[in-house]
């Protein structure tokens, strides 16, 4: 297959990368933790960790889970925000050769129960807050090992009163639980400084995350990453960034989850892999200590989804940060408008530059370059050693300009979904091809373009409609703030398109919506319904939850 998409790499990037540079993660934690030993690491709140804390403390909790039984292989759940202690809990699991769990603590206890009980984890940290749904579930899983920790379990010897008073008032804020055995965090670094630990070597084939697709449709399933998937997207991100970044010299903010593949791959691990430091953001709704962050560190790097974006537009007080020290802004997990990209290149003087990826895929697959060379409302081109193709309903490749599945081969694709072999065979091809279940385009350039999410996709009278761009378009309208489309059963055409609309401006009226989309959406693609809503449903990165929209629309 001829990777056409090469011809327009930029200078300096590699066609392709070594997967085979670290036989695993802890390989690359060893050395990093040692090579940037006295440089920041992570901030969080204002309390910044140096590589060197960040080695010892995550030396002393792998001998202390260690000392508790855990055996490597076994499955260590993290269900925390971005706290100080989600990578000592992570370079931890790695050093003691333990499988990771990464858990959203916004889950309910069923979802909860589901991923202990699927995932046979035995050990987890998790933060106080959420403990006492973890109480009522316990009994049901495997967990022996519990480990509870506060938001300000790591942020000793801060001075500043803003920040001790809201880690007081979180701490009221916590529902009483009780779990028999359950360690501090803090006792747990204490008791584990003073074992040894025992450093387990695995090898590039071995699983170390199990790490959950977000669930919106079915059951959430586990993909099994391996040491060769994550170092593999590690080094791919890197050789994309190129003389973009200066190693142990950037700040990197990082306002989605780690628990979130996005943020876990790029913002977590390929900061360690470039020395840099990590920016925590605890609660990226709280714009006011989120711009404060970019106002008190010398950010050049940031992750982010459209929907983030869009509010930082709307903010006044963004404008004011400066932005001197930006590179790169890259925006992931769900598609960029063109909009919010226009508006925020006018704020900042920044392109947000779109990628694609996927649980499956570790997850990056496509980005756009950095230098600015890319094409504005497409996720890119292929990262090193990456191909990808767009296939029709047999699994054929198409011709370019052909619109069908778009389908990803590489060595950051995952092993299968854990204990799910019939999943794994309808989602990677019998010759290894990754099925995104994405619609979309690769024109003659290589560059490649969503259409939408195949299961999305609106039927009116036998035509397709894609929400994407009935969205795109509606974003467009200055008095929109947000909007959502999706299909609804209609007696004369199938289906119809139903929108919903966050209003920017109050005075808004649905039938401006409909003469707005008369100008610019061919008649069947005009929503016939129009609901307005003063917030949408979202996934915890911000991601619009069509599936919540749909459900309640059908009953």
């Amino acid at each position: 297959m001829e990777r056409i998409w090469l011809r327009h790499y930029p200078q300096g990037v590699p066609h392709d990368i070594n997967p085979d540079l670290y036989s695993s993660l802890a390989d690359v934690v060893d050395e990093s933790l040692r090579t940037f030993g006295s440089k920041p690491a992570y901030a969080c709140m204002g309390k910044v960790l140096t590589f060197r804390e960040i080695d010892d403390r995550s030396r002393a909790l792998a001998a202390y889970l260690q000392s508790r039984g855990m055996q490597p292989g076994d499955r260590l759940a993290i269900m925390l925000p971005n706290l100080l202690q989600y990578p000592i809990a992570l370079f931890a699991a790695l050093r003691a050769g333990l499988v990771l769990v990464n858990t959203n603590p916004l889950y309910t206890e069923r979802e909860m129960r589901h991923q202990f009980k699927d995932s046979g984890a035995t050990g987890i940290l998790i933060a106080e807050n959420f403990a006492h749904h973890l109480e009522k579930i316990l009994p049901e899983t495997d967990l022996k090992t519990v480990i509870v920790t506060g938001i300000g379990d790591q942020l000793g010897g801060l001075k500043a009163p803003l920040v001790n008073y809201v880690i007081r008032k979180v701490r009221k804020m916590v529902p009483p639980y009780r779990i028999p055995g359950a360690v501090r965090f803090s006792a747990a670094l204490r008791q584990g400084a003073r074992m040894q630990m025992r450093r387990v070597r695995t090898g590039p084939q071995d699983v170390v995350a199990i790490q959950y697709t977000g669930g919106t449709t079915g059951v959430s399933k586990g993909a099994m990453l391996t040491n060769r998937n994550l170092i593999a997207n590690m080094l791919q991100i890197r050789a994309w960034m190129g003389d973009f970044v200066r190693e142990g010299a950037e700040y990197v903010l990082t306002p989605l989850p780690m628990y979130h593949i996005y943020s876990f791959t790029v913002n977590c691990l390929c900061c360690l892999l470039i020395g840099g430091c990590s920016v925590l953001v605890v609660n990226p709704r709280d714009q006011k200590a989120l711009i404060g962050d970019m106002k008190r560190y010398p950010i050049s790097l940031m992750t982010g989804v459209n929907t983030l974006f869009n509010a930082l537009n709307n903010n006044p007080e963004f404008a004011t940060v400066d932005f001197s020290s930006w590179r790169i802004v890259s925006g992931g997990a769900m598609a960029i408008q063109k909009p919010v990209a226009d508006r925020f290149k006018e704020i900042t003087g920044l392109t947000l530059c779109e990628g694609f990826g996927m649980t499956e895929s570790s997850p990056v697959v496509t980005v756009n370059p950095f230098d600015g060379s890319g094409k504005i409302g497409s996720i890119g081109v292929p990262v090193p050693s990456t191909f990808v193709r767009i296939a029709d309903e047999q699994d054929q490749p198409l011709p370019l300009g052909g619109r069908g599945e778009i389908q990803v081969s590489g060595p950051q694709v995952m092993a299968g979904y854990y204990n799910r072999p019939d999943e794994t065979a309808k989602t990677i091809t019998s010759d290894g091809w990754l099925k995104t279940g994405d619609v979309g385009v690769m024109d003659e350039d290589g560059y490649v373009r969503i259409v939408d999410r195949i299961k999305d996709m609106i039927l009116v009278s036998g035509f397709n409609v894609y929400p994407n761009e009935i969205e795109e378009v509606v974003a467009a309208h200055p008095k929109v703030l947000e909007a959502a489309a999706i299909g609804v059963p209609d007696e004369h055409s199938g289906e119809a398109v139903k929108l919903f609309v966050v209003k920017k401006d109050e005075s808004l009226t649905a039938d401006e919506i409909r003469d707005f989309c008369a100008e610019n959406l061919t008649n069947y693609k005009r929503p016939r319904h129009i609901e307005f809503r003063t917030e949408l449903p979202k996934t915890n990165v911000g991601k619009i939850l069509r599936r919540a929209l749909r459900e309640p629309a059908a009953s």
